[in-house]
């Protein structure tokens, strides 16, 4: 019998944009930008929140039914993770919804608006 050696090596940070369009579902702590990255990838969503207004993401992922109901970390356990996975990566309705709010995100021209919205209350 012969004995691998595995070689490690720490990743100091990957870009959502880049991992979130090459998995099925996007599982994380629910923070703004995480969640908006999310969403614009178009994956369903899984929120394990812990602070702030993470747990208002994780509603409101639920609320436009492209993800889970939010599995708060204090409650976390390999069960509901596992039940909530199994939920986004096997319901058509939620993978469809995801992948068509991705598609409106992605195609709104959110610096321009932006702009346009901060220029209308300065002019």
């Amino acid at each position: 019998m012969t004995t691998k050696s595995v070689r490690t090596s720490k990743i100091e940070a990957v870009p959502h944009d880049w991992l979130f369009e090459r998995v099925t579902a996007v599982v994380h702590h629910g923070g703004a930008g995480t969640t908006a990255a999310g969403l614009r990838a178009g994956k369903p969503t899984v929120i394990c929140p812990f602070m702030g207004d993470q747990p208002f993401w994780g509603r409101r992922v639920v609320a436009l039914g492209v993800g889970a109901g939010p599995v708060p970390q204090k409650k976390l356990n390999a069960e509901n993770l596992a039940e909530a996975i199994q939920t986004v990566t096997s319901d058509k309705q939620i993978q469809e919804r995801a992948a068509t709010l991705g598609e409106k995100i992605r195609a709104e021209d959110g610096i321009t608006k932006s702009i346009e919205f901060i220029e209308s209350y300065v002019n």
